[in-house]
């Protein structure tokens, strides 16, 4: 499994972001069909004000690029939805040309602790 960390602004007026955030409560079936079909296993986006932030855990055969030209060419209403989406976001601080949603770069990672091994104690001798 892939994880890619995405991250995108939206435009900076508040009924728009509240708009944006209303079609997320109501995210169009075709939408969701497409992106499991491409290899989105989870999705989650995260909001800081109008900052953005997408988590996806996606298949090994996952590309970014490909698989989201494959999603919005897979209907129309794919095509449409993305078109909506991209009319509220702005490419953020630090993304590349022709980049909207920016991949963003780990810094930290906390895995988790080692088991605990159980040491065997030998008999005291007397």
């Amino acid at each position: 499994m892939k994880r890619y960390v995405l991250t995108v602004d939206l435009a900076d007026d508040p009924r728009r972001v509240a708009e944006y955030r209303a079609h997320h409560r109501r995210v169009w079936p075709e939408v969701r069909r497409s992106l499991r079909r491409v290899g989105v296993k989870t999705m989650d986006i995260y909001a800081l004000g109008r900052r953005l932030t997408m988590v996806m855990d996606t298949t090994d055969g996952f590309d970014l690029r490909r698989s989201f030209a494959r999603h919005a060419a897979s209907d129309p209403r794919c095509a449409q939805w993305e078109a909506l989406m991209r009319a509220y976001q702005e490419p953020p601080p630090g993304a590349r040309a022709g980049e909207v949603w920016a991949r963003m770069e780990r810094v930290f990672h906390l895995t988790p602790p080692a088991p605990r091994r159980r040491i065997r104690r030998r008999p005291r001798r007397r």
